[in-house]
């Protein structure tokens, strides 16, 4: 299978001189370039510069890209750093996705909103956000108008994580660990949580990526969990009908994504002490290389005319969803940390 098409290349092109351009602005302006890269790909999708040419190739720096660079992260994790999060950790993990996805589905219902979008809601924003609300879009009775606000939710609630979970953090006195763990722990997209840890230090991106990557693991388990219950609800309806319904969707969701196993093999590889100092330090800036250009990709996916769209009802159950995982995430980070 070919990596890169041909017709990736000119957005590609585009990538590699945003990543430059954040590089360069990145000491001036005193942030990450990563944050730099999700603000240059605002730019040029909301000022009529994305144009269908481009688009392939912004898209595999989104995905492709993105992920490779989150594979090279576990180079700098050793096995001592995950023990770190430990039982109690793990747990605090569970306890906030578990509140979330079942929080976010009472609000839904409250507001009089439809069970598929509060479900999906929920699915993104406890677990990791467009990519989930995509695994889980088949088992929900959603229309593509309401998988669209979803998503547009979670673009909106990821950038305003990205722009003020940094200042609360530094208001709240909270240490990088404390604070990458709250980031983990309560940001939807592993590419936002990336964005969000490295706006406030380098050491907060640690316990971020390690808390995210704990809550990606989840998906597969929670996808299969509300199949499950779909098909025990569709038996039930048979039952009553004393006939045959529909069948219910099959969805296929790896046990662990691709891009989880290679970070988790990446850390594995640290552990063997087969790599010299210069060779993590490469690695490390290849990651940041690569990072930049998903950023790019992940900003360029910000469109802000359908976020100004969402409006009403659904908005305010992203805004209040935003909320509630923040301050579950919140309140877990300072127990554990």
């Amino acid at each position: 299978m070919q990596l890169v098409r041909r017709d990736d290349l000119p957005g590609l092109a585009v990538v590699a001189l945003a990543v430059l351009v954040a590089f360069g602005l990145g000491p001036f302006v005193g942030v990450s370039p990563l944050v730099v890269g999700v603000v240059l790909g605002a730019i040029i999708a909301n000022t009529g510069l994305l144009t269908a040419r481009l688009r392939p190739g912004i898209s595999f720096a989104s995905k492709r890209l993105l992920r490779a660079g989150i594979v090279l992260l576990g180079l700098r994790l050793s096995f001592e750093e995950m023990r770190d999060l430990g039982i109690g950790g793990v747990i605090a993990v569970v306890a906030v996705v578990l509140a979330t996805f079942f929080g976010v589905q009472a609000l839904a219902r409250v507001m009089g909103l439809s069970s598929g979008l509060g479900l999906l809601v929920a699915t993104g924003y406890s677990i990791c956000g467009a990519s989930a609300i995509a695994a889980m879009a088949p088992l929900s009775d959603a229309d593509e108008e309401e998988t669209a606000y979803a998503i547009g939710l979670v673009a909106l609630c990821g950038s305003l994580s990205i722009l003020l979970l940094p200042v609360l953090g530094h208001a709240l006195g909270l240490d990088d660990q404390a604070f990458g763990t709250w980031v983990g722990a309560g940001v939807h997209d592993v590419g936002q949580v990336t964005a969000t840890a490295t706006a406030y230090s380098e050491a907060a991106l640690v316990p971020a990526t390690l808390v995210k990557l704990t809550r990606v693991i989840l998906l597969a388990p929670m996808v299969f969990g509300v199949g499950l219950a779909a098909r025990r609800r569709m038996q039930m309806r048979r039952a009553s009908a004393h006939g045959e319904g529909a069948a219910v969707p099959d969805v296929h969701v790896p046990i662990v994504p691709l891009f989880v196993a290679g970070f988790l093999a990446a850390i594995a590889l640290r552990a063997t002490g087969w790599l010299s100092a210069d060779a993590l330090s490469t690695a490390k800036d290849v990651e940041q290389l690569l990072l930049t250009a998903g950023m790019f990709g992940l900003g360029a996916g910000i469109d802000l005319g359908r976020l100004h769209r969402l409006g009403g009802r659904p908005l305010v159950l992203g805004l209040a969803s935003w909320v509630l995982v923040g301050g579950a995430a919140l309140v877990a980070a300072v127990a554990i940390t």
